[in-house]
């Protein structure tokens, strides 16, 4: 009887996993303000149709209802000098007259910088008088005797 309940149950949510996975599907952004282009649209919040996942038997474009365009290649106003037009952004550098009246010079900086290690620590001196030297006790030495055999 147990047997016969868990096939059940097996059988069951597998069939379920499966219905998920084939049908449609919302798209909700993981982040907010991060959008999900899916073949040059934004797919944010929209429906998509098509096959995903592992029920996936060929590769089928998908089927996307909302969302819109996006641009892969922004538009900037390209600038070609072959064409001998002036861009229309940009820096616009106008020379100075050259008997123009100069600013005073900068006055001179120097900086260095440098690096280097600590000097090392003094090390004491040997003396020359060592430790006395403190003998032990003698002990009695205790009779171990092997046994004869």
């Amino acid at each position: 009887m147990r047997g016969a309940c868990a096939l059940a149950i097996l059988i069951g949510t597998t069939w379920s996993a499966a219905a998920l996975d084939s049908g449609p599907s919302i798209v909700i952004p993981g982040r907010p303000g991060v959008p999900i282009i899916i073949n040059g649209r934004d797919a944010s919040y929209a429906v998509i149709e098509g096959d995903w996942g592992l029920a996936r038997g060929t590769h089928v474009q998908p089927t996307i209802y909302g969302g819109r365009y996006i641009d892969p290649v922004p538009h900037v106003g390209h600038y070609y000098p072959g064409s001998s037009q002036l861009p229309g952004y940009g820096r616009l550098e106008i020379e100075p007259p050259e008997n123009r009246k100069l600013p005073k010079p900068a006055e001179s900086f120097h900086q260095s910088w440098s690096a280097q290690s600590a000097p090392p620590a003094a090390q004491p001196e040997a003396s020359f008088d060592p430790p006395p030297v403190i003998l032990a006790p003698e002990l009695p030495r205790p009779n171990f005797r092997r046994p004869r055999y």
